[in-house]
């Protein structure tokens, strides 16, 4: 016997809390699956971070536990991120989502996302799901300053071009303002 399509999408509030960017990864996982296309040519097929919290501002989204790095969003917020990306695919504007939103319940939200997903709530989807909320490991890059003092950088941050990494470490030695920190 296969399961509801409500069951089947509620399975994934076990993935709860989020920060925006597992969020919007998680929510691209199941629009993808279903295969959505906004008709409104102003929007996007998957949602961003920076579209959450754009839809947070705007009420669309409830505000999330905490804020800024710590702003967690939980199983509601992922049912009204895909009820916005259902909309936008039948070709509403933000503005009578927001409206249509205002007065939903979490059961009536739960029940017409998951209706909306039928064919793309399988465990396929739950995969994608978790091999997209998986992080790559970060690298590190270690920069001498002066005894005693390391420079650390991430390799992906905009700081890790080499021009930045020598202008940060002859700041460094600038501000402790010895010729003997030089090595």
């Amino acid at each position: 016997m296969t399961d509801s399509p409500v069951a089947l999408l509620r399975a994934h509030s076990r993935h709860a809390p989020w920060n925006a960017r597992g969020l919007a990864a998680h929510a691209t996982a199941l629009v993808d699956a279903a295969g959505f296309r906004p008709t409104n040519t102003s929007a996007r097929a998957a949602p961003s971070a920076r579209a959450i919290r754009f839809y947070v501002a705007q009420r669309l989204l409830d505000r999330p536990e905490g804020a800024g790095t710590t702003a967690t969003y939980g199983y509601r917020h992922l049912l009204q991120l895909l009820a916005i990306k259902i909309r936008q695919r039948e070709g509403q504007t933000l503005e009578v989502i927001k409206k249509e939103l205002a007065g939903v319940s979490g059961e009536q939200l739960e029940r017409r996302v998951a209706t909306a997903l039928a064919p793309a709530l399988s465990h396929s989807a739950d995969v994608t799901v978790r091999q997209d909320d998986v992080q790559p490991i970060a690298e590190w890059r270690r920069v001498p300053i002066a005894d005693g003092i390391e420079l650390h950088v991430r390799t992906d941050a905009l700081g890790a071009r080499d021009d930045a990494v020598v202008a940060m470490r002859e700041a460094i030695r600038a501000a402790l303002g010895r010729a003997e920190a030089r090595t």
